[in-house]
């Protein structure tokens, strides 16, 4: 098995988060989705997922305290995207389908970014680098 990642977030209103990530053009793999769970596709070609757990749910998987991501940052989750257009579009997204602008876009020239909060309050930044600035560490 390929090393996948599984970012579990919990969430109020699962129909409502589903809803949300949909307009933002994520599907879900019904496989392991119920009424309990929702699995957000990332990016299946290299195993990244986000599950969306019901709070309650969420709430068997630790011992401590569910933190209230909309007063608490608990994780910013990063995406990395292919162009400056698609950290507008993901964004602008996000923001139509009732998400909140978390900062101003960041612009250094060969790195762009944009942020914003879900419905649940989780931190999102969506973030394009231009491929020529960035160096291989394993080239060096």
């Amino acid at each position: 098995m390929s090393k996948m990642i599984f970012v579990n977030l919990p969430v109020r209103d699962l129909t409502r988060s589903r809803e949300f990530f949909g307009k933002l053009g994520f599907t879900f793999n019904e496989q392991f989705s119920d009424d309990n769970a929702a699995s957000l596709v990332i990016d299946a070609d290299n195993g990244i997922y986000a599950m969306l757990l019901t709070e309650p749910f969420f709430k068997t998987f630790t011992t401590k305290e569910v933190a209230d991501a909309a007063t608490t940052a608990e994780v910013i989750v990063a995406l990395g995207v292919e162009s400056r257009q698609e950290v507008d579009d993901l964004a602008d997204k996000a923001l139509a389908a009732g998400g909140k602008s978390s900062k101003d876009p960041m612009d250094e020239g060969f790195m762009y970014g944009r942020s914003f909060q879900d419905l649940d309050g989780h931190l999102w930044e969506v973030m394009w680098m231009d491929p020529a600035a960035v160096q291989d560490p394993a080239a060096s």
